[in-house]
């Protein structure tokens, strides 16, 4: 992802929320199990942080789903609206 793109990085760390909430992950779990700082997984959460691959493979594995899911759900998630 690149990181000039705010939009994008909003929604995956929206998407990625979401995919963890539907798990039942805390962030604290999820750093844990992708060997990941727990500051790192808010950082992209809040779109403030755009993960390196080698970051959304290991979340991805982490949460027992693919990569390009992860991707996928970004560019297709809307934000609720406010």
């Amino acid at each position: 992802m690149a990181t000039r793109d705010p939009v994008l990085r909003k929604r995956f760390g929206l998407a990625l929320q979401s995919a963890r909430h539907e798990r039942g992950v805390s962030q604290e779990e999820l750093a844990y199990r992708s060997n990941l700082q727990v500051s790192y997984i808010s950082r992209v959460e809040r779109g403030l942080q755009a993960p390196s691959l080698e970051a959304i493979s290991a979340i991805a594995t982490a949460l027992g789903t693919r990569p390009h899911l992860l991707v996928m759900a970004a560019e297709d998630f809307e934000e609720p609206a406010q």
